[in-house]
């Protein structure tokens, strides 16, 4: 949990644009297809989708899974990875102890927040169709690449 929780410290943003939500979801996009990964992707800001790429090999049902890990993140303000890892640490499972509904919520990894520095959460991308581990993986690498970029 603490490699989780260095990562949120870690990757906060400046500002949080049309383009730069562009930009990440293209990056994004770039880094699947060199993996041949069947992926969706998500970015959402203040309750606004603004990027959404499905490609070869994604199914509707990764969309289902997107809005499920993308309200955890917005409900709990962390990764939705980290969510889980949390309660697992606590001896129990998301599923049984968060007390909300699992069609609705899934503190499955894939989906970041999008934190601002000096703001906070405002937004989240989100990645699914890879095992949960390897979807987190791929949020956090396209963020630490485009943060690294990053120059104005």
């Amino acid at each position: 949990m603490e490699e989780l929780e260095a990562q949120e410290r870690r990757l906060v943003f400046r500002r949080f644009t049309h383009d730069d939500a562009w930009a990440l979801g293209s990056l994004l996009v770039e880094l699947a297809r060199a993996r041949q990964a069947p992926v969706a992707i998500d970015i959402h800001r203040a309750g606004q989708q603004l990027f959404h790429a499905a490609l070869p090999g994604s199914t509707p049902d990764n969309d289902a899974w997107i809005a499920r890990k993308r309200r955890v993140v917005e409900r709990y303000g962390s990764a939705s990875y980290l969510v889980g890892a949390r309660f697992r640490a606590k001896g129990t499972t998301f599923e049984d102890s968060s007390r909300l509904a699992p069609d609705a919520y899934a503190a499955h990894g894939g989906s970041f927040p999008v934190t601002v520095d000096g703001v906070g959460v405002v937004g989240t991308v989100t990645v699914s169709g890879l095992p949960q581990l390897q979807d987190h993986r791929l949020v956090v690498e396209a963020l630490e690449r485009f943060l690294e970029g990053w120059d104005e």
